[in-house]
């Protein structure tokens, strides 16, 4: 795995580290969101098989070696920094709340505890990856929820930032609920549902539009999806019924697509054709999508492109990874921020979720049973002494677990907007106490 991938000041600070004799140091670092993003009530874990991936297979080659050595941030490394570099590899343990956890702000989503300077490189990566991946399930998870039963299927590939992004975004919509993707790759890596027929160039290339949909009849059998509205969307709908079977059903990409799915489907019916489906596409998000279900529209599934693979309306996740412990030989010592708008937590965190509410508390403690139940506490071992501890869920898991995880919410915070009391989440006495004394130890003022 590309070393360089990661800003500079995370190398010049390992550089820093090595040269002022800091690299036995063990850190524990945590990354969480500090603050969710508008019309978001919680936040779908996503991304961690390639965090996972990415810190197993971290290495830098001799080519990479050599450009950081002739860049001058580094004139005054140790040389014996550029060695340790070629024998880079992550040591430490990783503990992560399950992918497809609804989490809240403030609540650790990853731990990492390592050798200082094997802890402070991966943190681009672990920001990147995970925020990203976190913010299109969440988004994914939002309009499957606003589609009462109908499926989404993700289709933004063509409009995400690049082309790995939209395999990555087809990956973590279908953990926050999708039914599957139009991406290939997608479907291919991670196993998901793929779909898909035809677009308007097929219809276009052929001189009349029911020659096209006999080909692609002839081609997809069963799965046909015509394109109705390449032309006139209700004589394309006549022309497909004419067809008859085999068939899936229709697709309505343009329009008023309320009153032509009604029209539609009255011509699907009268041919004999009830269990023909409709799908509508084209610039759909989840407040269309609520729109469309709450009048009733007969349509069966949504496909969702550019508003899903961007998060068009929440398209950064402002997720942070903070210094929480520093510990030399058996000294520890917990670290916090206490800047305005800008402070962190100390000491190395669990979160216990209980039936009604979640409660961060310092990562030594057992909380108390409630009403004969005992809290289940979200941050598992992943990685050991830079070992996986046990294969992790695949993609279908983490969807399952999504979806579980997500009925067990309250309605309210399931809403497209902000929520008018947040999921409570609470702060242990213990670990109260343990902000008392940092704040202490740092001279900052109380709050």
């Amino acid at each position: 795995m590309n070393g360089l991938l990661t800003d500079l000041y995370q190398l010049t600070m390992a550089a820093g580290y090595f040269r002022a004799g800091k690299v036995q140091e063990r850190a524990t670092f945590e990354l969480y969101v500090r603050r969710l993003p508008r019309n978001r009530n919680y936040v779908v874990a996503a991304g961690l098989q390639q965090a996972v991936e990415y810190l197993l297979n971290l290495r830098f080659t001799g080519e990479e070696i050599d450009y950081l050595r002739g860049l001058p941030q580094f004139a005054g490394a140790d040389p014996g920094f550029f060695d340790a570099l070629k024998r880079f590899r992550f040591t430490g343990d990783v503990y992560a709340v399950p992918e497809g956890t609804p989490v809240f702000a403030g609540e650790p989503m990853l731990m990492l505890r390592a050798p200082i300077m094997e802890a402070q490189i991966p943190e681009t990566y672990l920001l990147s990856m995970i925020g990203f991946q976190s913010l299109i399930a969440t988004k994914a998870a939002r309009a499957v929820e606003t589609a009462a039963g109908r499926a989404v299927v993700e289709f933004g590939t063509r409009r995400a930032h690049s082309p790995e992004a939209g395999v990555l975004a087809a990956r973590a919509a279908y953990v926050g609920g999708c039914a599957g993707s139009s991406n290939t790759l997608a479907g291919f890596r991670f196993g998901i549902p793929v779909f898909g027929t035809a677009a308007h160039s097929w219809v276009l290339s052929f001189p009349t539009e029911a020659e096209a949909f006999r080909q692609l009849q002839g081609l997809l059998g069963p799965a046909t999806v015509y394109l109705i509205d390449t032309y006139d969307t209700l004589e394309g709908a006549r022309l497909a019924a004419g067809l008859g079977r085999p068939m899936w059903g229709v697709r309505l990409d343009s329009g008023n697509l309320v009153e032509l799915s009604r029209s539609v489907r009255r011509i699907l019916d009268e041919a004999g054709l009830p269990d023909a489906k409709i799908m509508a596409t084209g610039d759909l998000n989840e407040y269309k999508i609520l729109e469309l279900v709450a009048v009733r529209a007969p349509i069966d599934a949504f496909g969702v492109g550019t508003d899903l693979a961007t998060s068009a309306d929440a398209p950064s996740l402002g997720a942070v990874y903070k210094l929480v412990e520093v510990q030399t030989g058996d000294v520890k010592r917990y670290t916090a921020k206490f800047s305005a708008d800008k402070s962190t937590v100390p000491g190395a965190k669990q979160v216990f979720r209980y039936a009604d509410h979640d409660l961060v508390a310092c990562s030594w403690e057992c909380p108390a049973w409630r009403d004969d139940k005992h809290p289940v506490a979200l941050l598992r071992p992943v990685i050991a002494g830079g070992e996986l501890v046990e294969p992790l869920p695949d993609t279908h898991a983490a969807r399952r677990h999504c979806a579980t995880n997500l009925e067990e919410l309250p309605r309210a915070i399931r809403t497209l907007f902000d929520a008018k009391q947040p999921y409570p989440v609470h702060h242990s006495a213990e670990l109260k106490k343990l902000i008392r004394q940092a704040r202490t130890a740092a001279g900052a003022s109380a709050e």
